[in-house]
This record gives C-alpha cells, sequence and structure tokens, in this order.
C-alpha cells in the first residue's frame, strides 16, 4: 500500500539520520523531500504546504523532551504531522468495547437503537462496505439490521441481501419502491420491533454535481438524525477526494471515512488525505474482497509503515516516560541538595517562564530587596548561561568543580563569553546547592512545589 510513498518519506528521514548535526538547511530539505512525497502521492497541494510549514516551524522552536534526540523528535514531530492529516492529534485509537466504546472511534450510545447512515460516490463499493462493517460490529458484540435504500442501482437490494445473509444480518428492502425516503422510514418502523442494536441505512452513490440526489441526502439526514454519518470513498480517485468529501460533510455531516480500493493505486494518499475536509477521522480501510477484509485503521501504524518505524507509538510513550522519569529524577536531586548544573539551569529557566518578578514577590523577605534592574541583569545572564552550559563537556556538567582554568577558557571561547562570566555562572550554582543543603530540601520543597519549579 501506498509503497512510493514509504520508500519517499524513507529516504528522506534517511538524510536526518545519518546527519551530523540538525540545522536550518537540513530541515528545510527534508520540508523539500516531504513535498515531493506526499505531491507525488496525490495529497493536496494546500495539504501539503500547511504539512510542511508546521514541520519546520516545530523542528525549529521547539526542544526535545528530556531523554529523546533531536533526530527523533523531529520523527515524531513528522509523525505528529501526518497523523493530522488524517484527523487524529497523534494518539492511536483502541479496538471498540462493547461495554464502553471509545470515544476515539465510533461513539454508540447504549441506551437506544444507533443509526449510522452510509454516503459514498457512485463505484465506491459502499454496499459491499455495508455488509462488511455489519460483520465486524457483530464480531464487536453489536446486533445489526439494515435498510437497503439506493433505488438507483438496479439489483442494489439484491446484492445488499446477499452480502448480508452471509453474516446473519437482517435486511429492510422494498422492491420497486422508488421513494428512498418512504423505504427508510417504513425501515425505522420495521426495526423498531426487532432486537437490533445498530441499524446501518444504504443510499445511492452520488456526486457532488448531482443536485437532486444532494438534495434527497439532506432530507434523509434530517429525517433520520442519525447517530453517525460514514462516508466510502473510492481511494483510485486521489485529489478529486477532497472536494467531494466537503461537499458531502456540508450536506450531511461526516463523522467517519472509509477508504476501499487502496491497494496498488499511486493515488491513495489523496483519499486518506480527504478527512481533512470533514475534519472527521478515517476509520477503516478496504483490503481485499472478502466480507471479513475490512480493517481497522490505526495511524500510529500506518505513519508508522510509512516511516519505517513500525508502530511509532512505541517511540513516543518512550520519550513521554523519559521526560517524567528525568522530571521525577530532577526533582529528587533538588531535594537531596545533589542539584547538577543542568537542574540549577532548568529551575532559572522555568522561573523566567513565569516572570522572575511574579516568584520572588511571593518569596517571604525578598520581595523589598530586590529590584527591576537587577532581574533585568539576572535575565541576561541567563542567556550567555545557556551558551556556556551547552559548551560544558559531559564530565563537566556532572561535576562543575573539575572545570581549571584551561578548561574555562576552552568553555568560554565555545560559547563566545569572557572567562568571568564562566566564574559568575559556577558561583551561582556553587551558592544554589549550598543553600539547598543547608535547608535539607525541607522548605525548599514546599516553595519549588508552590512556584511549579521541582
Amino acid at each position: 500500500m501506498l509503497d512510493s510513498l514509504k520508500d519517499n518519506l524513507r529516504l528522506a528521514l534517511k538524510k536526518i539520520v545519518g546527519a551530523s548535526d540538525i540545522n536550518e538547511e537540513l530541515i528545510n530539505e527534508l520540508c523539500k523531500d516531504l513535498q515531493r512525497a506526499l505531491l507525488a502521492a496525490d495529497v493536496n497541494v494546500r495539504l501539503v504546504l500547511e504539512i510542511t510549514k508546521n514541520l519546520k516551524e516545530r523542528s525549529l522552536e521547539e526542544s526535545p523532551p528530556k531523554g529523546l534526540s533531536k533526530k527523533d523528535h523531529i520523527i515524531t514531530i513528522l509523525y505528529s504531522e501526518l497523523s493530522k492529516m488524517l484527523g487524529y492529534s497523534g494518539e492511536a485509537i483502541k479496538t471498540i468495547d462493547r461495554k464502553k466504546t471509545d470515544e476515539n472511534l465510533i461513539n454508540f450510545n447504549s441506551d437506544k437503537k444507533n443509526i449510522i447512515l452510509m454516503l459514498g460516490i457512485q463505484g465506491s463499493g459502499k454496499t459491499t462496505v455495508i455488509a462488511k462493517l455489519a460483520r465486524w460490529l457483530s464480531k464487536h458484540g453489536y446486533r445489526i439490521g439494515v435498510i437497503g435504500a439506493d433505488t438507483w442501482r438496479p439489483g442494489a437490494l439484491t446484492q445488499l441481501k446477499m452480502n448480508c445473509s452471509k453474516i446473519n444480518a437482517l435486511v429492510y428492502g422494498e422492491e420497486g419502491n422508488k421513494d428512498a425516503l418512504e423505504i427508510v422510514k417504513n425501515g425505522m418502523v420495521f426495526f423498531n420491533g426487532q432486537p437490533v442494536d445498530i441499524i446501518i441505512i444504504d443510499t445511492a452513490g452520488r456526486h457532488k454535481e448531482e443536485q437532486g440526489l444532494l438534495e434527497e441526502m439532506r432530507i434523509m439526514y434530517s429525517i433520520v438524525t442519525p447517530d453517525q454519518v460514514f462516508l466510502v470513498i473510492d481511494g483510485t480517485i486521489g485529489q478529486q477526494a477532497y472536494n467531494q468529501a466537503k461537499i458531502f460533510h456540508e450536506n450531511a455531516k461526516i463523522s467517519g471515512i472509509i477508504i476501499t480500493k487502496l491497494d496498488g493505486t499511486a493515488k491513495g494518499g489523496g483519499a486518506i488525505a480527504a478527512s481533512s475536509a470533514t475534519g472527521a477521522k478515517v476509520l477503516f480501510i478496504g483490503t481485499g474482497e472478502r466480507i471479513d477484509d475490512l480493517e481497522q485503521f490505526s495511524p500510529t501504524s500506518f505513519v508508522g509503515r510509512l516511516l519505517g518505524m513500525g508502530d511509532i507509538k512505541a517511540l513516543l510513550e518512550m520519550a513521554r516516560n523519559l521526560e517524567i522519569q528525568s522530571d521525577e529524577n530532577q526533582a529528587k536531586r533538588l531535594m537531596s541538595g545533589k542539584m547538577t548544573i543542568e537542574d540549577f539551569y532548568a529551575q532559572m529557566e522555568n522561573m523566567g517562564k513565569m516572570g522572575f518578578r511574579n516568584v520572588i514577590e511571593n518569596l517571604p523577605g525578598l520581595s523589598n530587596f530586590v529590584k527591576d534592574d537587577h532581574l533585568d541583569v539576572l535575565q541576561q545572564k541567563m542567556e550567555k548561561w545557556r551558551f556556556i552550559i551547552q559548551s560544558f563537556t559531559t564530565d563537566e556538567k556532572k561535576n562543575p568543580d573539575i572545570i581549571n582554568e584551561a578548561r574555562r577558557k576552552r568553555i568560554a571561547r565555545g560559547s563566545g563569553v569572557m572567562e568571568h562570566d564562566v566564574k559568575d555562572l559556577i558561583k551561582q550554582y556553587n551558592n544554589s546547592k549550598t543553600m539547598m543543603k543547608q535547608a535539607k530540601g525541607r522548605q525548599m520543597q514546599g516553595l519549588l512545589r508552590r512556584f511549579g519549579l521541582g
């Protein structure tokens, strides 16, 4: 599936993975490669530009979570932006639960008969998908009834009954009746007395130019007031899917998208991107002709496969866990008086984000002694300290006491500051560390928590 897009994305990522340094030039190159890959997959130009714009801005502006490298962070950003194209925030969707349906997939109400209105473009395979969806829902514990209201295509009801007979789903239809709205009304009355949980309504395939059928769809939507509206899209139509999905959504609010015929087409990217026209998620993809060939769509595994990384959710969870663990370890070091120089800077940075004046004013005994011009000086020092710490070796960050005159000169040259600036940082760090030890963490613990610094 989408082999060309997959290959092009992996080639783009190889440049990032193999690079010795991540800079703006490399990120620009990644964005250009990504643009070429998505355009070749027939993704809408507007979406491509939006994705690459966000990728560049986030890659340049965001700092990686503690414990995650810059390279891995850029990959997670790329994953996130591709997932947004599919209507997801970056989290995995979970398997539907009979008792508690996941809100990220399909939100069914267990206290009533739920109605799914199925819409689709002519030739999208909607009738076949209905049987597959009924099968999938049946396997998850739901009892299904189907109303055949496609009065335009000859043999549509016969095909629906034949497909649904394989899964013992009850079908209501009226041969010879061309009034789709009447059939739906009668079908709803019929299933009122039947032991079903979900009613799926099959409708005629239609096109955005067919005003008569669009009007019928609008009226049907208002009469039925469905709980879910699923749009079935043929994966071979590419970018056309965007405008089609937009028109359907304007007439009947689409809540989920099912894509068929993705195998063997270079235009699958355009069809998948159609979800952005409605804000709805891609819920399922058709993977073959058999009744069981309907796959729950997982953005994490799908995008992960495109990037050649398997299910990237594991990487995101690792980053999140590392960040949490890092914060916990930092707090423990602060409370025990074993603060590292990076811990010291992180706490000063947090104070800066909240505003030094806001913090100082709430520190008993200090608010009257610290002047605004002192705070300005502290802010300027912070800028220098960041570059100085970046010039430290790993050993120097762990133990600044090893920094002698030769090391101090090297650090000053590397960070573009004077030697006395390096001395000043180390002095401030040692003073803070001494204060933490003397307080033994007790008084400071409450203070840090109060201001969200620990």
